[in-house]
């Protein structure tokens, strides 16, 4: 075989292990692209969804086999029970970290791919209120109430904050001071625990609300209201969009 033969050869081989590469770049790119969004999925319920976020209830239940899915979305959210779950990344390597006290406020920014599923029967199963932060911005709408604002409030901690949101620790005491306030932006209120409030809406319009576990709320920015602890000391984590 002459040298330029083999030079023929070795070009023709070159260029085919390229272009094998260069056409699993795209199949490579278009498999990551379809993973699944991590909602919905099973032991997940949507309590509620308009056009700045979707709020889930995720239970991490055992026997329940999950995909593998990405979080297209920054979230927000409330751990309320904990339970042990085995978070498997794409390369293979799993990871159950370690127990935290409940609640537990969280935040995770959106892009993260992984596996996440409860593999220790006979143990408590980990129970959250979730929200999808979507892109869509707020309006520019100037709020000039004079009445104070809903957040912060006195007795209420600011437990965890970002450019994207605030979250407030606050607890209703029975028989509280009635306070009027104006909610200057958009609310997530998770609660924590139950107990009763007396709610005074626009108009003098008053109403009983009956709080249990895990329930979710959107408050709209703008809203003014009165609030009243009335019995029990229901406790509530308030996800302040920014």
């Amino acid at each position: 075989m002459t040298r330029v033969a083999r030079l023929t050869i070795a070009l023709t081989l070159l260029a085919g292990l390229l272009g094998g590469l260069l056409g699993a770049a795209p199949r490579l790119s278009a498999q990551a692209d379809d993973y699944p969004h991590a909602f919905p999925r099973k032991g997940v319920t949507q309590l509620f969804d308009n056009t700045r976020v979707t709020v889930w209830e995720v239970n991490w239940r055992h026997g329940d086999a999950q995909p593998v899915h990405r979080h297209k979305y920054d979230m927000a959210g409330v751990y309320l029970r904990f339970g042990i779950i085995t978070v498997t990344a794409l390369d293979g390597t799993a990871n159950t970290g370690a127990e935290f006290p409940v609640p537990r406020p969280y935040f995770q920014v959106k892009g993260i791919t992984h596996r996440e599923e409860a593999r220790a029967p006979g143990t408590p199963e980990r129970l959250a209120i979730m929200v999808d932060l979507k892109d869509a911005a707020t309006d520019m709408m100037m709020i000039d109430d004079p009445e104070p604002s809903s957040y912060p409030r006195e007795g209420a901690r600011n437990v965890l904050e970002n450019p994207r949101i605030r979250m407030w620790d606050y607890t209703y005491q029975a028989k509280g001071p009635a306070v009027k306030r104006v909610y200057r932006n958009d609310v997530v209120e998770v609660v924590v625990t139950g107990g009763t409030i007396a709610v005074t809406g626009p108009g003098g319009k008053a109403e009983t609300r009956v709080l249990a576990e895990k329930q979710a709320r959107y408050i709209t920015r703008g809203t003014v209201q009165t609030e009243q602890g009335v019995s029990g000391t229901p406790r509530v984590i308030a996800i302040e969009l920014k």
